[in-house]
């Protein structure tokens, strides 16, 4: 008798022959559809997903509220290119966005559709305001895949590879680590020795800095090395860019994460949640910042699509009576007192931490040393995954897991998540 292979097993097949391998994929699994925090893949199994796309589905799969005003805008149009002809979903979205700006003063946005592409127009925009070339950001960050994105971002070995020559006049300060020794003050020491004797702060345009590092294991900036950064830029006339593309749009209990430590950046970038699925990204700021280029020096052909504008709007509204932050924030507590549960009985979780719902465990080999322990977050990832939860990892040294839940989660959905996780971590252990 024939037995003929899964259509898993087709379409995987199907990947490896014509799509490159430098297309990495977390799970060898292909999706069929979703909904809410569930995804079924096609042979009808279904997942927990605590990925959430990588943090673009903070108000899960689907919702019905984004599909409404996406089917909606469909019907009018699906793009004429905002230079060329410009739409409402456009100029709404970005009146509600300036109006959510952590600051204060006239504030002004502009859309793109990737990450990467707000980080790029962040740094021109500052460029053109301040007239000066160099950029400032940290270890253990991500600011995206583009040339200066893999140049910003401080995490090298995974990302950049071969690809350089790498853009001029971008330097890494010393990201606060207390878990593995750098201190707050240890940090703004290393930022202060690269003023000395690397780059003087008269030549440095702007400062960009993730107020939780997403790829680089969920560490969130305290607020005493935020206000710090805010009071050195307002010194020596430096822009501080806040890099909200992860941990925004309520991943952290907060609408932004940056609202928690009380420190008002410049410029703030954010892609991911804001479009519920749909991608869009964009850079709120001061207007006074955010003019400084001329007609012409910022846009793009499907920068602020009309779809993705309008699921933007309708994000927006279900943020609109704090009801799902207040969500966000209760999802929090349950996944630390969660994972804080498990900290204690297995000594291989080094570290629980994060900010919020934007929650991580670091695994180790041993506590005293801190040594890393990549393999045994990977088979954690594995017996989640065979059970029917989705993790993700994440961290300098691929050790820590990190928890994108969708806020729209309800209890008894965590609860089955967490007794999976659990279950998880126990056989993971005993391998």
């Amino acid at each position: 008798m024939t037995i003929s292979a899964s259509k898993t097993d087709e379409l995987l097949a199907l990947r490896l022959s014509e799509v490159p391998r430098g297309v990495s994929n977390g799970h060898p699994i292909v999706a069929a559809r979703a909904e809410g925090v569930r995804l079924w893949d096609v042979e009808g199994r279904v997942y927990h997903d605590w990925v959430g796309g990588i943090g673009v589905l903070n108000v899960g799969h689907n919702h019905p509220r984004v599909l409404e005003a996406v089917r909606a805008q469909l019907e009018q149009f699906s793009h004429t290119c905002f230079q060329v002809a410009m739409y409402e979903p456009y100029l709404r979205l970005a009146q509600r966005l300036n109006t959510c700006f952590p600051g204060g003063g006239p504030v002004k946005t502009l859309f793109f559709t990737t990450g990467a592409e707000a980080t790029e127009n962040a740094v021109k925009i500052a460029r053109a305001y301040t007239g000066r070339p160099a950029v400032i950001s940290f270890t253990h960050s991500f600011h995206g895949r583009t040339l200066l994105g893999m140049t910003l971002t401080g995490k090298k070995a995974y990302y950049a590879q071969n690809f350089g020559p790498f853009a001029p006049d971008v330097y890494h300060a010393p990201f606060p680590y207390e878990y593995r020794g750098v201190s707050v003050e240890a940090a703004l020491a290393g930022l202060q020795e690269m003023f000395r004797t690397t780059v003087d702060p008269s030549r440095v345009a702007a400062i960009i800095l993730e107020p939780v590092l997403g790829e680089g294991g969920f560490l969130p900036a305290p607020p005493a090395f935020l206000r710090a950064l805010r009071e050195i830029c307002d010194q020596h006339g430096i822009v501080f860019i806040a890099d909200e593309i992860q941990s925004g749009v309520g991943r952290t209990g907060s609408f932004w994460a940056i609202e928690q430590s009380g420190v008002q950046p410049d410029l703030l970038t954010f892609a991911k949640s804001i479009g519920g699925g749909l991608p869009i990204s964009g850079v709120t700021g001061k207007a006074e910042i955010m003019d400084a280029p001329a007609p012409g020096g910022l846009g793009g052909t499907y920068a602020g699509n009309p779809l993705a504008c309008a699921a933007g709007l309708a994000v927006l509204d279900l943020f609109e009576d704090g009801t799902l932050l207040a969500q966000a924030r209760h999802v929090g507590e349950r996944l630390h007192e969660a994972f804080r549960d498990l900290q204690t009985e297995f000594p291989g979780i080094g570290d629980v931490r994060g900010l919020g719902p934007m929650v991580a465990m670091e695994f180790v080999k041993d506590r005293g040393t801190k040594e890393p322990d990549p393999e045994m977050a990977t088979r954690v990832v594995e017996a989640a995954r065979r059970r029917g939860l989705l993790l993700l990892k994440a961290g300098m040294y691929a050790n820590v897991i990190r928890v994108l839940v969708p806020i729209t989660v309800t209890d008894a959905e965590l609860d089955e998540g967490l007794d999976l996780f659990r279950a998880a971590v126990r056989e993971a252990t005993q391998d």
